[in-house]
C-alpha cells in the first residue's frame, strides 16, 4: 500500500510539474525585442518565408521526390557516403537533403559558405553514376 501511495505522489508531481512547463511555455513573449522582426537573436532573424513558399510551389524538387527506383536510391546513398566521409564540411554540409533521380543529382539545404557549396557540388559530381549536378544549396547568411 505504501509503494502505491508513492507512486501516486510522484506522477502527481510529475504532472504538477508538466503543467507548470506548459504554462510557461505557451505565455506569449510581451518584450519589445521578442515582438521585433530586427531583434538580434538568431531564432529572430530567421525567415525561411521565401524557402518555404519555393517548396509549395511544386516547381522544385524535394526530399518527397525521391524515386523509389532501386538504382535511384543506391546512387543517393552512395552521394550521402561520399559527403559525410569529407571531414573538413560542416554539419550542415553534411545534413543537405540529396535527391537522385536517374543520374541526377539535385542538392538542397543550407551551407556555411560559397566555398563549401562548391565543394559539396564538386565530391557529388566525383560519385559513379553521377551524370549531372542541380546545386540548390542555400548559403547561410
Amino acid at each position: 500500500m505504501r509503494r502505491l501511495q508513492n507512486r501516486v505522489a510522484l506522477a502527481g508531481a510529475f504532472l504538477s510539474a508538466l503543467v507548470a512547463a506548459t504554462a510557461i511555455h505557451a505565455q506569449p513573449q510581451s518584450t519589445p525585442a521578442a515582438n521585433s522582426s530586427t531583434a538580434s537573436s538568431p531564432a529572430s532573424t530567421v525567415d525561411n518565408t521565401q524557402v518555404n513558399q519555393r517548396d509549395r510551389s511544386g516547381q522544385t524538387t524535394t526530399p518527397t521526390s525521391q524515386p523509389n527506383d532501386k538504382a535511384d536510391i543506391k546512387l543517393a546513398a552512395a552521394v550521402r557516403r561520399a559527403i559525410v566521409k569529407n571531414k573538413s564540411l560542416s554539419m550542415s554540409a553534411h545534413n543537405v537533403k540529396i535527391v537522385a533521380s536517374q543520374g541526377t543529382v539535385t542538392l538542397r539545404g543550407p551551407v556555411k559558405n560559397g566555398d563549401e557549396k562548391s565543394q559539396v557540388e564538386s565530391i557529388v559530381k566525383g560519385v559513379a553514376g553521377v551524370t549531372s549536378v542541380d546545386n540548390e544549396l542555400d548559403v547561410k547568411h
